[in-house]
């Protein structure tokens, strides 16, 4: 099971009463939130771990990857070289 840590708190004040949307796009996307922590568990958090980042190295050259293991859990850290990289990762990913 993979779990995303997110750090980045959003605080999102919903005033359009017409079409209910209204969002100010630097309240969702930070320009230096680049970095992504997975924890993940369970019997192949090993092989797990090593395709989440073998997957990141093969979509953006500039990743940089690093992992800690515990024992109950991997965590995996992804620093990418642009919000919308770990963005589009994320998407892909279904993160």
């Amino acid at each position: 099971m993979i779990k995303t840590i997110t750090k980045q708190e959003v605080q999102v004040s919903d005033s359009c009463n017409d079409c209910g949307s209204f969002v100010d796009i630097g309240t969702v996307i930070d320009e230096q939130d680049t970095q992504l922590i997975l924890q993940i568990e369970g019997e192949n958090a090993e092989a797990d771990t090593q395709s989440i980042i073998n997957k990141a190295k093969q979509r953006f050259d500039s990743v940089k990857t690093s992992f800690d293991k515990s024992e109950k859990h991997y965590t995996v850290f992804l620093e990418f070289e642009f919000t919308a990289e770990k963005m589009i990762f994320q998407l892909e990913n279904s993160l």
